[in-house]
């Protein structure tokens, strides 16, 4: 993914272009596309301001969002409860397909963990 321009580069790009100068030729003149000119200029007549657009996703998303309580609450009642029943569950009671992997990454980003015990077998436990 790109990088955002700075801040001080956006506001001398739109200075240059609101005292006359054409948005190729600030851009020309700061080492930059002049799409990106254009873009920064379009933005800050739109917004009124030189800051950039969130980059990315937001989060919270997707087809897990909506189940992640419904997951997490699994985990609560059977902490070594693999990924793949978990997934098995998801889809036998709400009807959504997902990779076990997904499900991983989910409880990962939620605080939990997976720890083996001495006997071999593990458990996910929230994060400290």
């Amino acid at each position: 993914m790109g990088k955002a321009c700075s801040a001080d580069l956006r506001e001398r790009l739109v200075l240059e272009i609101e005292e006359g100068e054409s948005r190729r030729g600030a851009a020309e003149r700061f080492g930059v596309a002049p799409s990106t000119a254009v873009r920064v200029y379009a933005a800050y007549l739109q917004t009124g301001s030189i800051e950039p657009k969130k980059q990315g996703r937001p989060r919270g998303g997707g087809k897990l969002g909506p189940n992640r309580d419904f997951i997490i609450d699994q985990v609560k009642r059977t902490p070594d409860i693999t990924m793949p029943e978990i997934a098995a569950r998801l889809e036998a009671e709400r009807g959504v397909r997902a990779d076990p992997s997904n499900i991983s990454k989910l409880l990962c980003a939620a605080g939990y963990t997976y720890k083996k015990s001495a006997s071999g077998v593990g458990t996910r436990a929230r994060r400290r």
